[in-house]
């Protein structure tokens, strides 16, 4: 696709230095996107956001690993990108960690006497905002990026897909462990900014910026919409 639509928030993480760096080194244009999408969402269950919305210290007085009103934000965006997806015949998969095998759930469960077993199972739920419909592939990870050790490849090789939009959580630990293996599988990458979310705005922002840069074209949800329409629209022509 034509453009550029690059985020510029990371900027304030960014020394002095590091910005005239970016000046001479920095991507100047997006890479650009295929024709044959997917809409891949990693990690979006309740574990990272609570059942309520709350500012995310009191939240992480039950959910250890939460992520506030922030990654809630960034849900509600990115129930927006699932629709539009859903509306162009964009294919969606949903990844999510597997029951009983995410050892940092283990860990905050042993220290949080609150977190019962009842609660555990909910967390590990995708929250209901981008639950998958019927029909909708669910695949289930024992590590960070989505791609290893599951059919992730082959089920996007079977469809035939060039290009792989992300969102979900964390920017700086699943998200971006899936971004590097599936630029190294060779898939154009791309990463919708408002879509993810972190525990801290440092790790955020910088992940954003050095996906970018070496990875993936970082968009906002405007150009990841459009993009998903322009596919649909040009497809229909074809058909």
């Amino acid at each position: 696709m034509e453009g550029n639509r690059m985020k510029a928030n990371w900027q304030a993480f960014l020394s002095e230095r590091d910005k005239e760096h970016d000046k001479l080194w920095g991507k100047k244009a997006l890479a650009g996107f295929g024709e044959k999408p997917a809409l891949v969402l990693i990690d979006i269950y309740y574990s990272v956001l609570g059942l309520r919305r709350e500012p995310i210290f009191e939240s992480m007085k039950l959910w250890p690993s939460s992520t506030g009103l922030e990654g809630w934000a960034a849900v509600d965006r990115t129930a927006i990108l699932l629709a539009a997806a859903r509306d162009s015949g964009i294919p969606v998969i949903h990844v999510k960690g597997m029951e009983g095998i995410t050892p940092w759930m283990r860990s905050r469960r042993k220290k949080n006497p609150a977190m019962t077993e009842e609660l555990r199972k909910k967390g590990m739920e995708i929250v209901e905002e981008v639950k998958p419909l019927p029909g909708e592939l669910v695949i289930e990870k024992s590590a960070p990026s989505a791609f290893h050790g599951t059919p992730l490849l082959f089920q996007l090789i079977a469809l035939g897909v060039d290009t792989v939009i992300c969102a979900g959580e964390t920017t700086s630990g699943c998200v971006r462990a899936s971004v590097v293996d599936g630029a190294t599988y060779r898939f154009k990458m791309g990463v919708v900014d408002e879509c993810c979310f972190d525990r801290t705005e440092a790790s955020h922002h910088m992940n954003l910026y050095d996906m970018h840069q070496k990875y993936a074209d970082v968009v906002d949800l405007d150009y990841a919409v459009d993009y998903f329409g322009k596919v649909a629209a040009r497809r229909a022509v074809t058909i």
